[in-house]
């Protein structure tokens, strides 16, 4: 079997997927018998580790010592958790995550007999929400690297669960909605399917709304009935263990509504009871304003498309992903606001089986690039850069390198996925008026690999060099206010002597399929050039990298 993977790290749960004998992809069932792990991370000392479902009921008793929704904070600038007496980033934490996921994945397939004791899981694609930007997205490679894994590629939830749609029903060209509410992100996708490609057409959403934010809201109720009854005042939330012990009667309570119209929640505190009986009913009265958002950002979404001669009335269905998504509500007023054919698709592993088809097909095209690189006598990088700028026909080359083409496709080829930039990326510069402004040299949702381009000049004769600060925005327009802009990293150009005020300076763009960010900037009149591979300004430094891989491996994750 090809070793390749793919991991859905959600914010609530997570899942691993490969592709079995048959070519169909697979979700691994965990140590405890589950298809999902919840992404909770208990750290019992430095290094005794657990993750899942022990980990998240340890939180009643421990709930300074219990991670979750760790993902929501991915990126996140100086952001950090002390955790017996270690400062850990997010990264760190979810490579724990990762860890626990692979490795019962492990034990899954050589129980099995499909993985030798000799062989282990490492080569793996990762899924994130679309709306992550490079800051998120380097995050999350680090998170794999740090658990041990290489991580081939970062590639969208809703992409992933549009390839496992795309793949599993291909019969026929037809544009999908993909509406993807996860534990604590929200997505929203137009995808354009037909045999042999999976077109995005423009996302949008919010990375900080989600499942959980429905559980706060329940949360919040039970705590104002329990004073109500009781007559106390708000203290029932500032105690760590009563503030978990009512997280999770919430997030149980939100999941009984979906097949009840009743949910009784006892709530306990300082030797007082209180019985709370929540009806289907209050819940989404409490959480109406929660779905009004997701179909606001909808809303949003197709007024972005139609730039692109897509519009509502093109979509035939909406595809429901993301385990919060099977809350009755959603579809409900998804059906109400839209009109459109509605259905539940494989909400919890979706995400993770296209993952892993991707992760395949990328495996596959790797093998033609390898083969074409050995023959030129180059490297694997050099041949897809040149494939991605049109300056190589593989097809050709892979003949000619004597790859076996199947059925007139490269292996791997099947079905091409053609993904978009979920933001803008730019460079502050000065413009006609001396005013500081970000242009934006990528635009959101252009189709990726994107390319752009834009010529700049010095501000005064004889400067010395050009500094780019590069940014990314959510705005689709060409020149914004830089405020608006996130710094994601900077690159500096120097320049040749006697350098005056009209010397061209082209700056050029590159966005993979990773969505990871490349420059190259040039003088046009010496030839004096600069390229910068964007890590954010908040990844981990070296020496953090070292020191959590050091830890991670001298850890027991169970």
């Amino acid at each position: 079997m090809g070793n390749v993977f793919g991991i859905d790290l959600g914010t609530t749960y997570s899942c691993i997927a490969y592709m079995d004998a048959n070519g169909k992809p697979v979700v691994l069932k965990n140590a405890e018998g589950d298809l999902t792990t919840p992404s909770a991370v208990f750290f019992e000392s430095q290094t005794e580790i657990t993750v899942g479902s022990a980990a998240k009921e340890s939180a009643k008793m421990y709930p300074d010592q219990v991670v979750t929704f760790i993902k929501r904070s991915i990126g996140q600038p100086g952001f950090s958790l002390n955790l017996n007496g270690v400062d850990m980033k997010p990264e760190e934490i979810s490579s724990y995550i990762l860890k626990k996921v692979v490795q019962d994945a492990e034990d899954s397939l050589r129980m099995e007999g499909k993985l030798g004791d000799d062989e282990h899981i490492k080569d793996v694609v990762i899924t994130c929400p679309a709306y992550f930007g490079v800051a998120e997205r380097d995050a999350t490679k680090a998170a794999g690297v740090i658990a041990g894994l290489n991580v081939m590629a970062i590639i969208n939830e809703p992409t992933a669960a549009a390839i496992t749609y795309g793949v599993i029903d291909d019969s026929q060209t037809k544009t999908v909605l993909v509406y993807d509410l996860g534990g604590g992100t929200f997505d929203i996708t137009m995808i354009n399917i037909k045999p042999g490609e999976i077109r995005v057409i423009c996302t949008g959403g919010d990375h900080n709304l989600g499942g959980k934010d429905w559980d706060d809201r329940v949360l919040m109720y039970l705590a104002e009935q329990y004073q109500s009854e009781t007559g106390t005042a708000d203290e029932i939330l500032e105690d760590a263990e009563t503030l978990q012990e009512l997280s999770l009667a919430s997030e149980r309570a939100k999941k009984l509504l979906s097949a009840k119209e009743k949910a009784p929640v006892p709530v306990n505190y300082m030797g007082e009871r209180v019985r709370v009986e929540l009806t289907r009913e209050k819940f989404n009265e409490l959480t109406e304003d929660l779905v009004t958002r997701t179909i606001d950002l909808t809303r949003e979404m197709f007024k972005e498309a139609e730039k692109k001669g897509f519009s509502q009335s093109d979509v035939s269905e909406i595809l429901l992903v993301g385990g919060s998504s099977k809350m009755p509500q959603i579809m409900n007023r998804v059906k109400e606001e839209f009109g459109l054919e509605t259905k539940m698709f494989d909400p919890d592993e979706s995400v993770a089986k296209g993952a892993a088809i991707y992760a395949n097909k990328m495996s596959e095209y790797n093998i033609v690039l390898e083969e074409i690189a050995k023959k030129k006598g180059t490297t694997i990088e050099e041949v897809k850069e040149k494939v991605d700028n049109g300056q190589m026909d593989i097809q050709k080359e892979a003949k000619e390198a004597n790859v076996q083409i199947r059925g007139g496709r490269l292996p791997g080829e099947e079905v091409k996925i053609i993904n978009v930039s979920s933001r803008s990326f730019g460079t502050e510069a000065y413009d006609e008026n001396d005013q500081l402004k970000l242009f934006n040299i990528i635009i959101k949702n252009a189709e990726l690999p994107a390319t752009g381009t834009n010529s700049f000049y010095p501000r005064q004769n004889n400067q010395a060099s050009v500094r780019f600060k590069v940014k990314e925005s959510l705005s689709p327009d060409e020149v914004i206010d830089p405020e608006l802009g996130k710094e994601i990293g900077t690159a500096e150009l120097t320049l040749p002597a006697g350098v005056t005020m009209d010397t061209e300076i082209q700056v050029t763009f590159r966005l993979d399929e990773s969505g990871l960010l490349h420059l190259h900037a040039k003088e046009m009149k010496g030839g004096k050039e600069v390229e910068a591979e964007f890590q954010t300004t908040e990844a981990l430094s070296p020496q953090e990298m070292s020191d959590a891989i050091r830890r991670s491996s001298n850890s027991s994750v169970n």
